[in-house]
């Protein structure tokens, strides 16, 4: 018998529906009898969907952002170097991308890792005698923020929990929310520099800490740990077994009083990922090029990580092959000259802003020693009218047409981060807006009268 032949019911009848078959290879299945199947639809968000949370867009999305028609608006708010185009990357940087693509040899798949010949740059680049490396140890991927997602996937289990720090970047949360992994978080102390609270920091950790998160030099602090803070961090890492997440994306972005040390420089005991990218130093954060650094020198992590990242990996098979391509020379051709000219214009920035609102009465702004970004906390006291920092950057806008964050969306009410890599003039105009807002705004506190005055 034909094994697609429709049989009809010995009466010879047409059929009704359910009396009709389809024979398939032997076995009969009943048409409308679907197993499983509702009667009606219903079709819902994932759990990691609904569990996915984005801080920063959760409050900017429902802030009444509505600028003063009469100023140009000001953003301090975007993380991204490109935006006023006065930070373009180095012309070495774009011509090799040129070529890479020209060369029509990138058009391809690569593997999930990343082509072994731009895991060598990578790991050729990075390499010391505190912490050797080698390609093995170079996993690429699309962007920083995939490193971090892949890293708190193959190191935690739903149920575990991360320790994270505060203020901190936002994507740890939202990362880990989704994964249904706890986040415990650390504080940092703005009155010193925003180092760890290590006493606080050792007091989260339990049999269910699955890492330790390092965020060095710091988004949203602009600060920089001294080699001696970071050995006492890794002398908790050490003392608890907890594994180390660095996320050192803004690595050797570091103003020239200070001096930026990787974490795993400075350890042969604690096992660390260390997570990094094209997107900030080179001043390229679209072309989402990142990598994770394996260093396990007593090879606690195993085997077992190794494969672990390799698999979770292939999700997605892989970053740009254009800019792996471009990998080689943007290592080695890149100017000296380009890191200094930017880096001596963030810390200029740095300093202009720095000066210009510690001299407002109600402002405490912390110096920051590298990477983008400048805390300021508002002596919330002094302006009555507002009831938190979202409402006073709300009104900053509406009054000043100047945009900063709330750190309340780095989990740290009553202070705002200032993005420094606007060009000079609009950080002159933007600080004096700032004055202005404040000036209008500012309150004796109850009982400092005597001090007002002065």
């Amino acid at each position: 018998m034909d094994p697609y032949m429709i049989q009809m019911n010995s009466k010879g009848n047409l059929p009704s529906i359910l009396d009709v078959h389809v024979n398939v290879g032997g076995r009969n299945s009943v048409l409308g009898k679907m197993k499983g199947r509702k009667a009606r639809w219903s079709v819902r968000p994932s759990d990691m969907a609904n569990k996915t949370f984005n801080p920063i867009r959760a409050i900017v999305d429902n802030m009444k952002i509505k600028p003063n028609p009469n100023k140009t608006m000001i953003s301090l708010s975007i993380g991204d170097p490109t935006v006023f185009g006065n930070l373009p990357t180095d012309l070495e940087v774009t011509q090799a991308m040129k070529d890479a693509l020209d060369s029509g040899k990138y058009n391809g798949y690569a593997p999930s890792i990343g082509y072994l010949s731009s895991r060598e740059e990578i790991a050729s680049y990075y390499h010391c005698s505190e912490a050797p490396i080698e390609a093995k140890d170079v996993i690429l991927t699309s962007g920083c923020s995939q490193a971090i997602e892949l890293c708190l996937a193959v190191l935690a289990n739903p149920g575990q929990n991360i320790l994270v720090p505060r203020p901190g970047f936002p994507l740890y949360r939202t990362l880990a929310g989704s994964m249904g992994i706890e986040v415990k978080f650390y504080n940092l102390l703005p009155e010193k520099s925003w180092e760890i609270d290590l006493k606080q920091l050792e007091s989260l950790i339990d049999e269910k800490t699955a890492c330790l998160i390092v965020n060095n030099p710091s988004n949203p602090c602009g600060s920089v740990f001294s080699k001696r803070h970071l050995q006492k961090i890794l002398a908790v890492a050490a003392r608890q077994c907890v594994p180390i997440l660095a996320d050192e994306i803004y690595g050797d972005m570091v103003f020239s009083d200070c001096k930026y040390e990787p974490m795993a420089t400075l350890s042969t005991d604690v096992p660390i990922l260390s997570c990094g990218g094209l997107a900030k130093r080179w001043l390229v954060p679209g072309w989402r090029l990142g990598w994770i650094l394996i260093h396990d020198r007593r090879d606690i992590f195993g085997n077992e990580i190794r494969d672990g990242l390799v698999k979770l990996s292939q999700r997605i098979l892989g970053p740009c092959t254009i800019v792996q391509g471009a990998l080689k020379s943007i290592l080695r051709c890149t100017p000296q000259e380009f890191y200094q000219n930017t880096l001596s214009f963030l810390k200029s920035n740095a300093d202009l802003c720095y000066g210009a609102l510690a001299a407002i009465p109600g402002l405490r702004p912390v110096r920051p020693s590298g990477a983008m970004y400048l805390m300021v906390g508002i002596e919330m006291e002094h302006f009555p009218e507002f009831e938190n920092d979202v409402e006073f950057t709300e009104r900053l806008v509406a009054e000043q047409s100047v945009h900063c964050l709330p750190a309340t969306c780095f989990g740290y009410p009553n202070f705002i981060r200032v993005v420094i890599t606007v060009p000079e003039v609009i950080m002159l105009e933007a600080c004096s807006r700032i004055q202005e807002f404040c000036e209008q705004h500012y309150h004796c506190a109850e009982g400092s009268q005597e001090e007002c005055d002065k």
